[in-house]
């Protein structure tokens, strides 16, 4: 199999490249992350990225006119 995958589309019942994963480093820090970490604080750092977001200024783009 190829290393240059698309995971967010291959792997959406598990990762089919099983050791030769190249993100197989983050799925282990995720996995730590969880089973270290309360649900209620999970919620609180879910909480404070949306508060976050909601009191950052907009961010307009401005479409290219054709010519």
């Amino acid at each position: 199999m190829d290393n240059t995958i698309k995971c967010a589309e291959a792997c959406v019942n598990g990762c089919i490249l099983g050791d030769r994963c190249p993100n197989k480093t983050y799925a282990e820090g995720t996995s730590k992350f969880i089973s270290n970490t309360s649900l209620d604080q999970m919620l609180e750092i879910a909480e404070e990225a949306v508060n976050k977001k909601r009191m950052a200024s907009p961010k307009w783009v401005i479409p290219e006119l054709p010519k």
